[in-house]
């Protein structure tokens, strides 16, 4: 049986055996990841054979009916979609950058702290929210936020003559108030977390630049001007690059959060999916899959963008 011949970098000829032959030289490591294989195949590539029926009229009851591209004509002249569509793109991105923000100064000033006990509560205390699941935080805000007499928020706004008994605010079925909050929660429940990066970067610098600072009499806010955040920086464009190929996919924080009375500013593609599979007398599954695969289809052109910037923007891809 012959090898093929390989020059390596160093100019050496070696022989590689046959792929046959590797493979059964390894066939334990192949084995142990024969489940994994056979479980990825299940979970998500069957799945996706499922596509096809958004090309039928595909109900509970009867059977299913060829239609062709109906499904998506009938989509993209729905009003509820195009709004959704809206939602989940401003609701994403505007989530992103807030938190993104945040994070990066939650972490220049735990990194500025002195105190080494001081700064490992306070992470600790900033980092706890972000395992509470999402139906707990829905839960503890609905009760802060009611207008009835357990809303704390409300309560402290009467103490302030903000506003008087029977003015209370609904700030959860308010479609002034509900984006704001929705952040003010994203902030609460996720900044501690999107922390770890950013400190990890922050302890990488080195540490001769704050030396050489100090020797040039900057102050601690120079300092973070035109050392830190330098740093920083190629951190953050990465953060920001890996994050936005999935802004389409917001469902949980939405679907626990929204009400009838906000569709209109919280509705998103997710969750609009989700009402016409499991809310309707008479779900059509055909139209929902051709909502869900055109989710997809932008998610992956999201995700090629991004690749293409980050390969501009770091050397090299995400994927």
């Amino acid at each position: 049986m012959s090898k093929k011949k390989v020059i390596t970098s160093t100019g050496v000829e070696v022989r590689h055996k046959p792929l046959g032959l590797r493979i059964w030289n390894n066939r334990g490591y192949y084995l142990m990841f024969l489940p994994v294989f056979v479980f990825v195949l299940i979970v998500y590539y069957w799945p996706m054979l499922g596509i096809r029926y958004s090309l039928y009229d595909y109900k509970p009851v009867g059977d299913k009916v060829f239609v062709g591209l109906k499904h998506f004509q009938n989509m993209f002249q729905t009003a509820a979609f195009w709004n959704s569509f809206k939602n989940t793109l401003i609701l994403s991105v505007t989530k992103l950058i807030i938190t993104t923000f945040t994070s990066v100064i939650v972490s220049v000033f735990l990194n500025e702290m002195g105190n080494l006990f001081a700064k490992k509560t306070l992470q600790t205390i900033i980092y706890l929210p972000h395992f509470m699941s999402w139906a707990v935080v829905a839960s503890i805000f609905t009760l802060l936020l009611s207008p009835s007499a357990t809303g704390m928020v409300n309560g402290w706004l009467k103490s302030a003559n903000i506003i008087q008994q029977g003015e209370e605010i609904y700030f959860l079925a308010s479609p002034k108030w509900w984006r704001t909050i929705f952040y003010l929660i994203n902030i609460w429940k996720e900044t501690g977390w999107g922390t770890i990066i950013f400190l990890a970067t922050l302890s990488g610098i080195n540490p001769e630049l704050y030396e050489a600072a100090d020797i040039d009499g900057a102050t601690r806010m120079q300092k973070i001007r035109y050392v830190t955040m330098p740093a920083l920086a190629n951190t953050i464009i990465t953060v920001l690059i890996l994050n936005l190929a999935r802004v389409m996919n917001m469902f949980e924080s939405v679907f626990v959060l929204y009400n009838s009375a906000v569709y209109e500013v919280s509705d998103v593609i997710s969750t609009y999916i989700y009402r016409q599979t499991f809310t309707s007398a008479m779900p059509n599954y055909g139209y929902s899959t051709a909502v869900g695969l055109f989710k997809s289809l932008v998610g992956c052109v999201l995700v090629l963008v991004c690749n293409y910037a980050s390969k501009k923007t770091r050397g090299r891809g995400i994927v």
